[in-house]
Order: structure tokens, then sequence, then C-alpha cells
């Protein structure tokens, strides 16, 4: 029997899970009932929130519980619901997208930082 995840992978995947599912129900709505000009900004929220969720999903689940791995998913998730929050803030209520930059370069940084990890590695970790 294989054991659960530590508290913060299995945390971090139900989120990533919430993400993406969102990211479909937004997309639909985007499709169907949102005002033509506000499309794009949810098109653009559901990309981020379903891109950002799938990848933080396999790191939490398929990786070691180590102080980087942790870090790229906190930076990927709190940047992601800066950045998607902001645009759907937004499109839905008219609130300026102060927190969508701040979002963006989270996101930026985990993708750094998981590269950076990758390359002080002598090879590539085997997925668990």
């Amino acid at each position: 029997m294989t054991a659960s995840p530590p508290t913060f992978e299995r945390a971090a995947a139900f989120i990533a899970a919430l993400y993406c599912g969102a990211a479909i129900g937004l997309g639909a709505y985007g499709a169907h009932a949102a005002a033509v000009e506000n499309v794009a900004r949810l098109e653009r929220a559901s990309l981020y929130l379903l891109l950002h969720g799938i990848a933080v999903y396999g790191l939490a689940l398929t990786r070691r519980p180590t102080l980087v791995n942790r870090s790229i998913c906190s930076l990927l998730l709190v940047g992601t619901a800066l950045f998607s929050g902001s645009l759907i803030a937004l499109a839905l209520a008219g609130m300026p997208a102060v927190l969508a930059p701040a979002g963006g370069v989270m996101m930026m940084l985990g993708w750094a930082v998981a590269a950076l990890a990758l390359l002080r590695r002598s090879t590539v970790p085997a997925i668990d």
C-alpha cells in the first residue's frame, strides 16, 4: 500500500484540481454567457487556471516533498490566483486588475525556480 502524500502536497493538488474544474466552468461561461468585451479576459484566466492547475497537480503528487518543490507549487498557485482572479474580477465585477502583474511575476518566478532546480541536478530525477 502506498502512503498518501504529505499534507502540503495533498492541499496543493486539491487546490490545483479546483483550479482545473473552475477553468472548465469559466471557459464555458466565457463562451456562452459572458459579454463580448469580457470573453478574451475570461478565456485568458481560464487558460492560466487550467495549465497551472495541471502543472501543480503533477508536481505535488509525483515529486518528493522538498522545499524547492513546495516553493514552486506555492508560487504557481498564488501567482495563478492573483493573475486569473484579477482578470475574473475585472470581467465580472469591473474591478481593476491591479493584482494581475504581481501574479504574473509570481508565476514566472515559479517556472524560473523549476528550471534552476533542474539545472542543479546532475540527472533528471525519477518520478516516483
